[in-house]
């Protein structure tokens, strides 16, 4: 993804403006991202800190897990973003939240051995 680049939730009042490209793009399998998405896996993208705003309504935080923040807007609920204290310096923001979601390139899957098994991807990516 080129920068800049910006994304938002479903009813526009949480917004974010990412200035620099990411440091990695991809899909989680995790069941923790299973569940706080509700679908069988999640597309992100990394970004340093120092590198991406949030420019609308300051999203609400949930802790999933020790040290670990998912950021979601408090109107309409959509997932924006996550940070942990396993990833420091970085924002993962959700690919689907981009105003150009075309623009993501995954390049790796992630947490391949904890997809479901009746998932089949053939999209060559390494796990």
């Amino acid at each position: 993804m080129t920068p800049p680049y910006s994304g938002r939730c479903l009813c526009g009042a949480v917004t974010y403006h990412c200035t620099e490209p990411p440091l990695w793009q991809g899909h989680c399998h995790c069941e923790s991202c299973r569940r706080a998405t509700a679908s069988p896996f999640t597309s992100y993208f990394g970004v340093a800190d120092g590198a991406w705003a949030f420019t609308g309504l300051p999203p609400a935080e949930y802790e999933s897990s020790p040290g670990a923040i998912r950021q979601f807007c408090p109107r309409c609920g959509t997932q924006i973003s996550y940070r942990s204290a396993r990833f420091p310096g970085e924002r993962h923001f959700f690919a689907a939240t981009l105003d150009l979601p075309e623009a993501f390139a995954p390049t790796r899957h992630y947490f391949w051995s904890e997809r479901l098994p009746w998932l089949h991807l053939s999209d060559g990516l390494p796990h």
